[in-house]
Formats: C-alpha cells, sequence, structure tokens
C-alpha cells in the first residue's frame, strides 16, 4: 500500500497523548499502515499536542464551548470542518474527555474508534480502573470499539483481559491497563483500517 492510498487519521485527545504515540510509533514501524493528518485536543495545554509537533503532525486546540463533557453545537461543526479540511477518514479517539454525539457522528458513522480502560460492558464512563478496585473484581482489562450515541456502547473491535492484584491501587492497576493499551490500540486498528474486521449491527466477526 502506498502513501497516497494510506487512511488518514485524525486523533483527538485531552491528556497527555500516551496513546497517540503508541500510534505513531505502530505508524513508523510499520505496523500500523495509515496516516496521522490531524490531531486535536480540547486542552490547550496537552502533552498529545506537544507530540503531534515533535513529530511534524498538524496539531490544532480546539475550544471546548459552554459545556464540561461534550461539545456545543458551534464547537462540533468547527472540529468537522477542521477533520474535513484535513480529509480525515477515520477518528481516532485517544483520552479525548468530551462525548461525541448527534451531527459529528453521523458525519463519520462507525468510523471513530476508542479504546476505554476496562472489558465492555464493565465499568463505562470516567475512572474506569477505579471502578473495578472499588467493585473487587479479580481481572479488568482494556476495549477498542466503534462509538455510537451511547457512553461507551458501540461495537467491540477487540479486549485484552489485566489481571486486579491483591496489593493493587487505582495507579497502579491504572497504569498496567494503560501498558496494555498501548500494545492493543496499533493492533486492533490496523485490523479495522485493512477490512479484517466486519461489524453486523453490535456484533464483529473477523473476516478470513
Amino acid at each position: 500500500m502506498n502513501q497516497a492510498t494510506k487512511p488518514r487519521l485524525a486523533v483527538l485527545g485531552s491528556g497527555k497523548g500516551s496513546n497517540f504515540v503508541a500510534l505513531a510509533d505502530a505508524i513508523a514501524a510499520g505496523a500500523l499502515v495509515a496516516e496521522i493528518a490531524i490531531v486535536v485536543s480540547d486542552v490547550e495545554s496537552a502533552g498529545i499536542l506537544e507530540h503531534a509537533r515533535q513529530r511534524g503532525i498538524r496539531a490544532e486546540f480546539l475550544p471546548p464551548g459552554k459545556y464540561r463533557s461534550k461539545l456545543d453545537e458551534e464547537t462540533e461543526r468547527n472540529l468537522i470542518h477542521l477533520l474535513r479540511e484535513a480529509d480525515t477518514e477515520w477518528v481516532v479517539l485517544a483520552g479525548f474527555m468530551r462525548i461525541l454525539k448527534g451531527d459529528f457522528l453521523r458525519q463519520f458513522e462507525q468510523r471513530v474508534v476508542n479504546i476505554h480502560p476496562s472489558l465492555l460492558p464493565a465499568f463505562p464512563g470516567l475512572e474506569a480502573w477505579k471502578q473495578a478496585l472499588d467493585y473487587g473484581v479479580k481481572q479488568t482489562g482494556c476495549t477498542v470499539h466503534l462509538v455510537d450515541q451511547g457512553i461507551d456502547t458501540g461495537p467491540i473491535i477487540a479486549q485484552e483481559a489485566v489481571p486486579v492484584l491483591s496489593d493493587d491501587t487505582p495507579d497502579t492497576l491504572h497504569a498496567r491497563i494503560q501498558a496494555v493499551e498501548r500494545r492493543l490500540y496499533p493492533t486492533a486498528l490496523q485490523n479495522l483500517l485493512a477490512g479484517k474486521v466486519r461489524v453486523e449491527g453490535r456484533r464483529t466477526f473477523d473476516r478470513a
């Protein structure tokens, strides 16, 4: 596959950008056949923007608007414009802390991918690793899934389990989940982009 035919990704993130780095490194190594066209953050000082700039990737701060947990209509329109301007084909969430709904998901239907730090459908929402620890489960993990109108409810692409140890704290458990995320996300995304995953309703199947 040559450069002209590589899927063009937009990566959205609000934090340090460790999953973005994992994706960018996988692309550089040839393990993920794609091109990151743009990185967008709702936090002006987010580390993900600096990581993008260091790699020569277009990095944009998007003022988040008036809501704490979602994008307002004007901000959503601005985001769609940015991504269309960058010829985005797929949207990849890497710690993006705003809920995407409505027109945005219709614009990129079944082309928005997220990784969540639990074995969905268990523990959706914020601080899933802390939810798992508080609940007392013996294992948790992470899930790569497509994004739909719900909260962490879209079709599941890949999952990997992480044991919960007796001496775990929220920080130690989160760190081990993140280590698995950085390995699972590029692999699952490559399978999805290469057409090795078929989506039917809520179910996904590996193609032969």
